[in-house]
């Protein structure tokens, strides 16, 4: 099931514009190595979960998988062929606002060239330019 908030102050909310670098969730935090985006995005909580199910085919339990982003954002959509003037359309999906340097995912518990495989396949689902991480040893 594709993820969205339980509550939301506002159900439907502004466009906004995309624009500015990740200042913050721009490092390896959980795992060993990450998913970095490189460029702006909207991702859809479908995307997130069709990236979810293809790691966690992959590790098949002896890695571990860490989420960094979660959909908050509404995004409305009219009916087709319905004439202007009758407001703002109803919610259709939720996305996360995605900027370039979000830590998209992370896993631990894995090789570095089994990281590598898992990243390829995930970066096929996604509609944005990624990168492999690692973390930074302090």
């Amino acid at each position: 099931m594709a993820l969205m908030p339980k509550r939301v102050k506002h159900r439907k909310v502004q466009r906004g514009r995309l624009k500015g670098n990740a200042t913050r969730g721009n490092q390896v935090a959980f795992g060993d190595f990450g998913l970095q985006a490189l460029e702006y995005a909207w991702l859809k909580a479908q995307t997130i979960e069709a990236g979810r199910i293809a790691a966690q085919q992959y590790v098949r339990g002896e890695g571990r998988l860490f989420i960094r982003v979660f959909p908050h954002k509404s995004i409305t959509s009219k009916p087709l062929e319905t004439r202007q003037g009758t407001g703002k359309g109803e919610p259709e999906f939720w996305v996360a606002v995605i900027k370039p340097g979000t830590v998209i995912y992370e896993l631990a518990g894995v090789t570095e060239q089994q990281a590598k495989m898992c990243f390829a396949r995930l970066a096929h689902k996604l509609p944005l330019r990624v990168r492999m991480i690692r973390r930074r040893s302090h």
